[in-house]
């Protein structure tokens, strides 16, 4: 099917009505990639809203949902990502982020490539959909965040067919996006120096009143404030201005080296896109987040 060609949603199975065809007659994306293109720039947004999702060229959906919600409906052509098994994975010892055969894996069983722009997409609370973004562009994947999720996917008429999956090999590059990430060793040395970090959990669990059934709770040494709810409106990423406002209102300014961090990792993610969205350029995730620092005990813990 040419890629100007329209689709529609589907429910329960894929099928195109408008071509009155099955969705994996969807044209497939087959060419080899060089390891240039693998490191090709990231989308300088990384969320689109539905209106603009036909001005991005071939485009792969990628579900963050469960398996019934995906079962009842989902983009045409899309591909169930399996977070939990990627977020267990990643928070691993014997994988990570270092395994690369696994990665490898991984992503290539989805179909992805780079000569194709991954679109994600959650059940609108936006923090899984940007887990899967941050894992696609670490590993060199252009990739971006459905900015609302799949109550606006599925709130809209027409949207552009999704691209078949791609026949390529798939070779991860790990820290081959522009937001990488930090381990806890790393973020140790940084802080009160190089490290500013973004606090992205609820404001309970920043001044440690929500203890999480932990012995320590609180928040790192000098971390800023900004909860991952305040960055959505109505279910929406906020407007990048918006969100720039909101980061200079919580201590960040330009040239800051800045590292987000939640619980474990899906609210980090969302926090690291959002400060991508503002402007900033240097940004870091600790994808293992409170979770892995609270449980070495030289690792400084704040309450105030």
């Amino acid at each position: 099917m040419p890629s100007h060609r329209r689709g529609v949603l589907t429910k329960r199975h894929l099928y195109n009505i408008r071509a009155k065809q099955p969705a994996f007659f969807v044209k497939k994306t087959a060419a080899l990639v060089s390891p240039s293109q693998r490191r090709a720039p990231m989308p300088n947004d990384p969320f689109v809203d539905v209106a603009p999702l036909s001005t991005l060229g071939p485009i792969r959906y990628l579900d963050a949902r469960d398996q019934e919600a995906f079962d009842a409906g989902h983009a045409l052509g899309a591909v169930r990502v399996p977070v939990e098994e990627w977020d267990k994975a990643a928070k691993t010892a014997d994988i990570g982020f270092n395994n690369t055969t696994f990665w490898d894996n991984a992503l290539g069983s989805l179909g992805v490539d780079p000569s194709a722009v991954a679109v994600t997409y959650d059940g609108g609370q936006m923090t899984n959909a940007a887990r899967v973004w941050f894992i696609l562009q670490y590993f060199g994947i252009r990739a971006v965040i459905l900015n609302g999720g799949w109550p606006a996917l599925s709130a809209a008429a027409r949207l552009p067919a999704g691209a078949g999956p791609s026949k390529a090999m798939f070779h991860a590059v790990p820290g081959a996006g522009s937001v990488g990430l930090v381990d806890r060793e790393t973020l140790k040395r940084q802080l009160g120096a190089d490290a500013h970090v973004f606090d992205t959990r609820t404001r309970a669990e920043f001044t440690g009143e929500d203890t999480r059934n932990r012995s320590r709770s609180g928040h790192l040494p000098g971390a800023r404030h900004l909860s991952h709810a305040d960055l959505l409106d109505n279910g929406v990423v906020r407007p990048a201005p918006v969100l720039r406002n909101m980061l200079e209102g919580a201590g960040f300014g330009p040239g800051d080296h800045i590292v987000t961090h939640c619980e474990g990792g899906g609210r980090a993610a969302l926090g690291a896109a959002a400060a991508v969205r503002a402007g900033f350029d240097d940004v870091r995730v600790y994808y293992l987040s409170f979770a892995d620092w609270v449980r070495d005990q030289s690792c400084p813990i704040v309450r105030d």
